[in-house]
């Protein structure tokens, strides 16, 4: 089947860096977006030099710039400048997660850009937010999440806040830029203008806190820790089994009087301190205390098959190398394999996305500069020797020659 790229013809300026804008351009990218990423002269990404490496390269870097072009310009150049104002030109979207302010202060801000270029979708992701006493404030991740509310409910009820094991906060931006700049290119289409998209990373969080953000605004209680527990549903949560602990989710009732028919207990659908999801969650010690104890009974296998059969949502409790090794990921090809000119054959986590059927591409995180000299040429219309001065003069660079790969 032909592979279906969605975004196919639609360019992207990245002037991203870490994670929050990269993972919004690979998204883009994964879509079909050609994505070029400009990056600094002599390190670039900061990404590029966290361990462990594949072959000097970073496996960060890896994992989040698939799908794109790597550019590398001096930004504090007048020259460098005007290439990427020229590159600007012919691109539809500029993604940038530089703090408010920067661009503006190199003659690239967001209102300069609109008016030079009106048809310009224009996404930019910061900690704190284009506007607000915290603007200018530098932020990462697990800053964040302690003060979107995030770590507050995360951990168990006598323990401290703990952080989230993935990083939600520039996940979170990544998705919200990607889906913003979708809507700006829709809005594009609608009325041939552009849209600047003003993401805080901060706000991001906040808005996922959904239903827990909700208790607090009709209750004025701030909800708490329940470690593995929900809030409101119960029993939901880990358990232990005889040889190990499986979790169990019945969100809704169906699954509660499955559950019960399962462990041979249909007494416990009378009993009225359970028969509603607001009893259940009230007497919760009461319940939870009676299904730990019914599941230490079985093995986790046998509960699987148990509850399976049942139809009721249930799973071990996976490592990330059994959970990428398991048959599902297999099955769903989740796992691709990118051919790096450096690394070598590298396994990636794909995108999600499938589009009739048909899975994304995965072409190789650049290298450094591996795409400068064709940018200029194609885009700009440079030739062999202007690129070659540029060079000479630093303000751009290029891989080394005998480490590229083919021009894709």
């Amino acid at each position: 089947m032909e592979q279906l790229r969605p975004l196919e013809g639609i360019s992207v300026l990245d002037l991203t860096h870490v994670l929050a804008g990269p993972y919004c351009t690979l998204i883009l990218g994964d879509m079909g977006a050609e994505v070029i990423k400009i990056e600094r002269l002599g390190e670039g990404d900061q990404t590029r030099t966290i361990p462990p490496f594949v072959n000097g390269v970073s496996h960060y870097f890896l994992a989040i710039n698939r799908n794109k072009k790597s550019v590398t310009i001096d930004l504090k150049s007048e020259a460098g400048l005007d290439l990427v104002r020229r590159l600007i030109a012919t691109c539809d979207i500029l993604v940038e997660n530089f703090r408010p302010g920067v661009l503006d202060s190199l003659g690239l801000g967001p209102a300069t850009l609109q008016s030079q270029h009106p048809e310009l979708v224009i996404c930019s992701i910061s900690g704190y937010g284009q506007t607000g006493a915290f603007r200018t404030r530098p932020s990462f991740d697990l800053v964040t999440q302690a003060i979107s509310g995030i770590m507050s409910i995360n951990g168990e009820p006598d323990g401290p806040p703990v952080k989230l094991g993935i990083p939600m906060g520039d996940l979170a931006g990544g998705l919200w830029g990607a889906i913003a700049v979708l809507a700006g290119l829709q809005h594009r289409n609608a009325t041939g203008r552009g849209v600047h998209i003003d993401l805080s990373l901060v706000d991001g969080l906040m808005a996922l806190l959904g239903y827990l953000g909700e208790i607090y605004l009709v209750t004025g209680e701030s909800p708490g820790r329940v470690g593995n527990s929900h809030h409101s549903v119960v029993p939901y949560g880990r358990f232990a089994a005889k040889d190990g602990h499986i979790v169990i989710a019945l969100h809704v009732g169906s699954f509660w009087r499955k559950f019960c028919a399962a462990i041979d207990r249909p007494d416990l659908l009378e009993d009225p301190r359970f028969r509603t999801t607001a009893d259940r969650q009230q007497n919760r010690d009461a319940l939870d205390a009676i299904v730990s104890e019914l599941l230490l009974a079985r093995t986790m296998h046998e509960w699987h098959e148990i509850l399976d059969a049942a139809d009721v949502p249930n799973g071990p409790i996976l490592s990330v190398g059994e959970a990428l090794e398991q048959p599902h990921a297999q099955a769903r090809e989740l796992l691709a394999t990118m051919h790096h000119p450096v690394a070598g054959d590298v396994p990636v986590v794909r995108s999600a996305l499938r589009f009739d059927g048909t899975l994304a591409a995965v072409e190789p995180a650049p290298l450094l500069g591996e795409h400068t000299r064709l940018v200029l040429e194609q885009r700009l219309g440079l030739t062999g020797d202007e690129v070659d001065r540029l060079v000479a003069a630093n303000v751009v660079s290029e891989a080394v020659p005998n480490t590229t790969s083919t021009t894709r």
